[in-house]
C-alpha cells in the first residue's frame, strides 16, 4: 500500500481541552439544605462556604479527593417563577448541574457551539462568568462552564455553615 492509498481522516472539531481547567463541583437541588446535611456528612464533606444569590441559597463542601459538592435551595419555595422551584417541582430533588472551571468563558462557549452543543445563559461579565450547555444537547445533564479568579474571595459568601442555613430567607 502506498502513501496515496491511506485515507486521511476528516479533521475533527477541537474539543474543550484547551479551555477547561478542571471539573469543579456537582450541584444538587434540594428544598432544604439543612435536611440534606446527613447525606453530606455521609460523604465526608467539609463545609467551605455558601450564601444567597438571585433567589437561591448555595452551600459548598469539599469532599475527600479533589471534588466539591454544592447544595442549592430556593429562598422562596412558593415562587413559581424561580428556576430552582420549577426544577424541583418538575424533577424533584437531585442532580442539578456539573460545573467545569474554564480559562476563558467566551472561548469555551465558542468551542462548545462549534461542536454542536446548545449554549444558554451566557453571562461573560463580572467576577463570576458563566454559561450553560443545555441538557437537551448534553445527554440530560446541565453543564455549567464558569470562569472566576480563585484568589478573590466571594464577597457575599460566608464560611460559617449556620450563617448560611440559619433561616430560609436570610433572616
Amino acid at each position: 500500500m502506498d502513501d496515496q492509498s491511506a485515507a486521511t481522516p476528516p479533521e475533527a472539531p477541537a474539543d474543550l481541552h484547551a479551555v477547561v481547567e478542571r471539573f469543579d463541583h456537582v450541584s444538587i437541588a434540594v428544598w432544604d439544605i439543612r435536611a440534606a446535611l446527613p447525606m453530606v456528612e455521609l460523604m465526608g464533606g467539609t463545609f467551605r462556604q455558601g450564601g444567597d444569590v438571585a433567589g437561591f441559597r448555595w452551600a459548598q463542601w469539599t469532599l475527600p479527593g479533589p471534588a466539591k459538592l454544592e447544595l442549592i435551595q430556593p429562598l422562596d419555595p412558593d415562587d413559581a417563577g424561580n428556576f430552582l422551584v420549577r426544577f424541583l417541582r418538575d424533577r424533584g430533588p437531585g442532580l442539578h448541574h456539573m460545573t467545569f472551571r474554564v480559562l476563558n468563558l467566551l472561548e469555551a462557549v465558542d468551542q462548545a457551539r462549534a461542536m454542536g452543543f446548545t449554549v444558554t445563559g451566557v453571562s461573560p461579565h463580572g467576577d463570576w462568568k458563566e454559561a450553560f450547555i443545555h441538557p437537551r444537547s448534553s445527554h440530560g445533564t446541565l453543564i455549567q462552564l464558569a470562569e472566576w479568579d480563585d484568589s478573590k474571595p466571594d464577597p457575599g459568601a460566608s464560611t460559617v455553615l449556620e450563617d448560611v442555613i440559619g433561616s430560609r430567607n436570610g433572616e
